[in-house]
């Protein structure tokens, strides 16, 4: 057993140098910095404690550390899973009491329990299922969502909770004899220089520098005298290990919003670490990434801490900081656990306004408007699903928003196999290829010869679309048919009852006197055919062959040049055996091998063989 699939930190601990200390201690304290502020934000986000945040921000990188494959991911709270978190756990308790703080720790227990059961099932494709369209949809309705949540910090009035952002912004403007304009100036200051930072000086940790100077304006100034809401006292200390108080009726209700939280939390690990690790030169193992995340919320949800992922804008300070490995994410926590015993009291005098700015610069990177101007340009389909996503997260929710997209995607793909692409062939003329005579108008036909291309895996799903395809083209010929070929290089898949509708279209279209042959049958459908006994039928009548041309000289009468040994007289004879109108394939060739004409079946008379 390779120990280093399930314990990834062996991978790079036994090469582990000084220059990767040097380089992981200075990330490890850049990220920190950033981290620490970040992490206190997002608690408040969430509508927990800030200092819950700072728990969510050591033992889970511990844990990622050991287990994880990502070397420059940095794991922690971010604004997607806080906001669900608060939609989840606001619905059945008062944010800011206990047991609100309980049922957050609980949610983080059962998210990394969903992680670390799938990651142990190896379901890492279950991240297939939500596109990039469904994913740029969902983050940017999130990011109106979550800018929305901060306006009660940030112009210091009671703001409806939820995803209704019209209904918050009109309650807003209601209220503005009521704005608390030392906040809501406090506010706007941080919000323009975190965006001046950012473009004038990316390397400076503008999150420290914008808690810094509020806490020292708050103080200076007299502040919070004159009603700007302060943090005010955290408690210092680590926390203590415990399991949150499991309530079985309180966990009922928090598992949509667990299961949601913990392949979201999933896909943007997977979504960020691999693009990091095509930059680092190595590789994410979905799976593992899935036991990682899980170890990670289970590690946080005993030390008091709530749901974590990776987030992109710590894992790219993580990387520019020159993180090698994940142990920059142990000298992160243990900085954190060093700010929780010594520097608490300077976060006494720091403003929730300054927080919420913090929370509001950094999602607004989650507003995509590339996305949807390329998807125009390339195909508009997947713009309406991202429309779609979009419009049912900000009227529905989060977690009903990315469900439904990632549904409606799974039922478009479903509906596109349905009907899948298919292609009329012609031969290029002074060559042996053929093409989509759509695309390739000088393309040749021979009369009465139909050549037709399905470009799909043929299951029951689209065995009646099949059908009425060679009908209708049937149909529109201007002689009657007397030979189809199938060319199947664009079949990968075939199940039993395809295989079935297959034999009957085989069976119609003999006694109406036509020849069905096929070309260029892929291994996977050999097999399958192989099994069923298809293949041997086809054999014997020389019916299925290696190339579209030599199937075409079999439908017209010519008999395909000999260039290798004739086939085995055996008709049980294997499937890598069996005829050779023109070269026998190896054993391991991606298709079925040609065969040697026969005589036309006799003339029959003529009807609809697919009626």
């Amino acid at each position: 057993m390779d120990a280093t699939r399930y314990l990834p930190v062996l991978r790079w601990a036994g090469d582990y140098t000084r220059a990767d200390l040097r380089a992981d201690l200075l990330a490890g304290f850049t990220t920190a910095v950033m981290l620490v502020p970040q992490g206190m934000g997002y608690a408040m986000l969430a509508g927990l404690p800030p200092i819950v945040g700072l728990y969510a921000s050591m033992a889970p990188l511990l844990a990622y550390a050991v287990l994880g494959t990502g070397r420059q991911l940095a794991v922690g709270p971010v604004a997607m899973d806080s906001l669900l978190v608060a939609m989840a756990v606001g619905a059945i308790a008062q944010s800011g009491s206990d047991a609100y703080v309980a049922h957050a720790v609980l949610l983080a227990v059962m998210v990394g329990g969903i992680q670390l059961l799938l990651g142990l099932l190896r379901m890492g494709f279950v991240a297939n299922f939500l596109s990039r369209p469904v994913l740029s949809g969902f983050t940017s309705a999130a990011a109106l969502i979550i800018g929305a949540s901060q306006l009660k910090h940030l112009l210091a009035v009671e703001l409806p909770r939820g995803h209704d952002i019209v209904g918050i912004a009109r309650e807003a403007l209601a209220q503005l004899d009521g704005w608390h304009l030392p906040t809501l100036l406090l506010g706007l200051a941080n919000l323009v220089g975190l965006v001046m930072l950012k473009r004038l000086a990316p390397r400076v940790p503008r999150a420290m520098v914008a808690v810094a100077l509020s806490a020292g304006a708050v103080l200076a100034l007299g502040l919070s005298d004159a009603g700007v809401a302060i943090v005010g006292a955290v408690p210092a200390g680590l926390p203590a290990l415990a399991l949150p108080p499991l309530d079985l009726e309180v966990a009922r209700l928090l598992l949509p919003a667990a299961v949601t939280i913990a392949l979201v939390a999933f896909v943007e690990t997977i979504s960020v670490g691999k693009q990091f690790a095509r930059s680092g030169g190595y590789e994410i193992d979905p799976s593992q990434e899935l036991v990682a995340l899980g170890a990670a919320n289970l590690a946080g949800g005993v030390t008091g801490g709530y749901p974590v992922t990776a987030g992109f804008s710590r894992t790219a300070v993580n990387a520019q900081a020159g993180a090698r490995t994940p142990l920059a994410g142990v000298v992160t926590a243990a900085l954190v656990a060093l700010t929780l015993l010594l520097l608490t009291p300077l976060f006494f005098h720091l403003p929730k306004a300054a927080l919420s700015a913090i929370i509001v610069a950094a999602v607004a990177g989650l507003f995509d408007l590339a996305e949807p101007r390329r998807l125009w340009r390339v195909k508009r389909a997947d713009l309406g699903l991202l429309v779609f996503t979009f419009a049912m997260t900000l009227t529905l929710g989060i977690q009903y928003g990315i469900l439904l997209g990632a549904g409606l995607s799974v039922a478009m793909f479903v509906v596109q196999t349905t009907r899948p692409h298919f292609a009329v062939l012609g031969e290029i003329p002074g060559t042996e290829s053929y093409l989509n005579v759509a695309r390739h108008p000088h393309a040749i036909t021979h009369p009465g010869i139909l050549i037709v291309r399905i470009d799909a895996q043929f299951y029951f799903g689209n065995v009646s679309f099949l059908k009425q395809t060679l009908r209708e083209l049937q149909t529109g010929m201007e002689q009657p048919l007397r030979a189809l070929i199938l060319d199947a290089s664009g079949i990968n898949q075939l199940d039993s009852s395809a295989e079935g509708a297959l034999r009957e279209i085989d069976s119609a279209y003999r006694e109406a006197g036509v020849r069905l042959l096929w070309s260029h049958v892929k291994g996977p459908v050999r097999d399958v055919m192989q099994r069923s006994g298809m293949l041997d039928d086809l054999a014997q009548q020389d019916r299925i062959f290696l190339r579209t041309h030599e199937a075409l000289l079999a439908a017209t009468g010519a008999r395909p040049p000999r260039l290798g040994a004739g086939r085995d007289d055996d008709p049980r004879a294997p499937a890598d055996r069996i005829g050779c109108g023109s070269v026998v394939p190896p054993p391991d060739a991606d298709a079925a091998p040609a065969t040697a004409p026969s005589a036309r079946h006799p003339e029959r008379p003529k009807r609809d063989p697919l009626g």
